[in-house]
């Protein structure tokens, strides 16, 4: 495993991959994602050769790249993002970044169960095939907490074991984007991890903190703390066992919020620890 960067989770604005990988450089990561579609466009002008140059003078990895398709909306869109898909797909794979990811609501105003999942299963096939055609494999991210599943009308898939059951369906290159704030809110344990898991069922990894003193079911998805802020997620034993299986891809920081709430939960754990409030 490597640590790598995705500024935008951190809250960081960069207008270039250079800037990107000037901040992932100076900050001492390992890997940072890229936008494939300005990959695509660096390689149309100065070819693979030097946007792998890029990374590689600045010790860095490619990471990954967000999933550029539409899949959620209308079917136009959709259908347009699949003409495009082959061309970014094939830019990311000749860098070394054949990680993409994206994540799926747990819940549905429209759709009851069955029926999503048929839409999730239909829009993702063609996907999952054009990456695959590229030697790139798709990360589908479960959410898990409660407060956000019951927020719309029909409940869907929002645990590892159901998530790692549909990419199944999808493609032989799909997996997941398995984050551990959606692990604890959603239940999962080590022995989860290290039952249901292969290497290569884990396509990207996420990590942050829980709120301490929020119980398990009041989580809220957008409201999380900096990896091992808080303590209430076992990181150690999330790390350690997907060590233990085989995974070896990036592990990126995704705390939501903002430098001042990270501080304080910081504050708080320290505070905690001498006995102080």
């Amino acid at each position: 495993m490597y640590k790598a960067l995705s500024p935008g989770a951190l809250g960081i604005k960069v207008n270039s991959l250079q800037e990107a990988i000037d901040v992932g450089k100076a900050a001492g990561y390992e890997g940072v994602e890229f936008n494939p579609s300005e990959v695509a466009t660096l390689i149309d002008q100065h070819g693979a050769g030097h946007v792998k140059l890029m990374f590689e003078a600045a010790g860095l990895k490619p990471a990954g790249w967000g999933l550029p398709t539409d899949w959620r909306n209308d079917e136009a869109k959709w259908k347009a993002g699949l003409e495009e898909l082959p061309r970014l797909a094939k830019a990311a794979h000749a860098i070394g970044g054949f990680r993409t990811m994206t994540w799926i609501m747990p819940c549905s105003n429209d759709r009851p169960m069955a029926e999503n999942r048929r839409f999730h299963v239909e829009r993702f096939k063609p996907i999952a095939k054009i990456l695959n055609e590229n030697d790139c494999w798709l990360g589908l991210e479960f959410i898990g907490p409660k407060t956000l599943r019951d927020s719309q009308k029909f409940p869907f898939i929002h645990t590892m074991e159901a998530m790692l059951e549909m990419a199944a369906e999808i493609g032989p290159n799909v997996g997941l984007l398995l984050d551990c704030f959606h692990w604890y809110t959603s239940g999962c344990t080590t022995d989860d991890l290290r039952d249901l898991l292969t290497p290569e069922k884990v396509v990207y990894v996420h990590v942050n903190d829980a709120k301490f003193g929020v119980p398990v079911d009041e989580q809220i998805d957008n409201r999380r703390a900096l990896p091992g802020a808080t303590g209430v997620i076992d990181l150690r034993g999330f790390l350690m066992t997907l060590h233990q299986i085989g995974y070896d891809g990036p592990v990126t920081p995704e705390p939501f919020g903002n430098p001042a709430t990270w501080a304080k939960d910081s504050l708080d754990t320290i505070f905690r620890s001498a006995g102080l409030k």
